[in-house]
């Protein structure tokens, strides 16, 4: 069995990281990743670049299967870059294989031409990501329509029905993609109202949006069956007063949400505790019930960004070369977005939550058409909202639900973690024509005052 300094199971964002920041102090660093198409991890393969890739083709008029075939030219690209990136440093081998814990510090990994390699780790990082979950619905999993999340974005031709299931925030992105592309978009939620999180006016925006873009909404139903009539998907659900409706689909995707993965780790031969939905536990400083043992990305729980990831490469690295200071407690300030059309991006409070909490608020208010720039990119649809604490004038939430909004979130979030009152963005000189300038007119007069 062969001892390594730093075993990194996964090749996500933050593990990535971490490995060629490790590589480059000198330190032994061997990184498994079970599948070729995952060099680089989830972001760059199946989920934020490929899929926003395809959802900006979508916009400009693009054909989905040139859509697709560009953006497999992109994945590609950055598959390769990425693994050269580990590969190229003498310090690191990447090694193709499933890896299985066989103890607290040892691991087995099983590579695709039958080898089994033994390895024992000093510092174990686990960075395996996340898979889709397909809800327990009679005749889904086993349906020859079903598509998750990757498969979506893989497809030969265009469905020209498909049905989604859930009305989540990934759901929206793929319906509003699909729809834009010609496709005819029905969403089931059980849920009897979409975007609960969001304030009513900026969820009855969105919702009036895409139903404008031709997107049907089937809310509160309890789905009973899929099942296959005349070479389509048939799906039979019911809405409340429990009468079957049967719609039918080309495709269903599964739009349901993501599980950690950890089933294929054998984590029952450690002492590493997982909670009720296979999440790996961890500490303030993503330390699990191991010592030496660190979760890193989707695999521990909670919010599934790669920037969340990266954050996530910061605080190991500070543990171990830094001054110990970094704690995931201290992530208060993170931002969100959707990518529709309009972007909806959102941070801190909204107004219902700050409502529900008691909080005084000063609220800003602006529609979309408003703002000069929304003319020119001929989309004035939606709306800004900024919560302002009376008290201190600072920012305290945002809801930003117009073109560019996930970029200009950032200059929100940039004031709210140093703590700048709202009167540096009302004041500030911007370039022109830009969304950003919306924030001098924004910030003149609170609606509320």
């Amino acid at each position: 069995m062969e001892t390594i300094k730093n075993i990194i199971i996964g090749f996500g964002k933050g593990g990535k990281t971490l490995a060629k920041f490790l590589a480059q102090h000198g330190e032994q660093v061997l990184v498994v990743e079970k599948s070729k198409q995952m060099y680089g991890g989830t972001c760059i393969n199946i989920a934020c670049l490929p899929s926003k890739r395809l959802i900006i083709e979508a916009a400009h008029g693009t054909s989905f299967e040139d859509a697709v075939d560009g953006k497999n030219v992109m994945t590609a690209q950055l598959r390769q870059k990425n693994y050269q990136m580990l590969a190229s440093e003498d310090n690191i081998t990447v090694l193709d294989g499933t890896a299985h814990f066989t103890g607290n510090h040892t691991i087995n990994v099983q590579t695709p031409d039958g080898k089994e390699l033994a390895y024992k780790g000093e510092r174990i990082f686990i960075n395996t990501g996340a898979t889709p979950t397909i809800p327990d619905i009679s005749g889904l999993k086993n349906s020859p329509f079903l598509l998750n999340s990757t498969d979506a974005m893989n497809q030969d031709k265009l469905p020209r029905e498909l049905v989604i299931i859930g009305g989540g925030y990934i759901g929206l992105e793929f319906a509003n993609m699909f729809a834009s592309f010609g496709s005819r978009v029905t969403i089931l939620d059980h849920h009897k109202s979409l975007l609960p999180r969001e304030d009513d006016d900026v969820a009855e925006m969105v919702i009036q949006n895409f139903k404008d873009n031709g997107v049907k909404f089937e809310v509160g139903v309890n789905i009973k069956d899929i099942s296959e009539q005349d070479e389509q998907a048939a799906i039979t659900f019911t809405r409340g007063d429990n009468h079957e409706i049967t719609i039918f689909a080309d495709k269903i995707l599964a739009a349901t949400g993501r599980q950690p993965e950890t089933a294929s780790l054998d984590l029952q031969n450690t002492d590493i505790k997982v909670d009720k939905k296979g999440a790996i536990v961890v500490n303030d400083l993503l330390q699990t019930t191991v010592p030496n043992v660190w979760a890193i990305g989707d695999v521990k729980g909670g919010p599934q960004f790669t920037y969340i990831s990266l954050d996530d490469f910061r605080i190991i690295k500070d543990e171990l070369f830094g001054n110990k200071e970094r704690r995931v407690s201290d992530r208060l300030i993170v931002p969100t977005n959707v990518f529709i059309e309009p972007s909806l991006a959102q941070v801190g409070l909204t107004e219902k939550e700050a409502k529900k909490q008691g909080k005084d608020y000063l609220l800003f208010k602006m529609p979309a058409a408003a703002i000069p720039k929304a003319k020119v990119l001929k989309d004035t649809r939606g709306l800004l909202k900024v919560l302002v604490d009376p008290q201190t004038n600072l920012i305290i939430g945002a809801t930003l639900y117009i073109q560019e909004a996930q970029e200009i979130i950032n200059m929100i979030v940039l004031a709210m973690r140093a703590k700048l009152p709202y009167q540096m963005l009302r004041d500030q000189i911007y370039t022109h024509p830009t969304i950003s300038e919306a924030f001098n007119d924004l910030f003149k007069n609170p609606v509320n005052n």
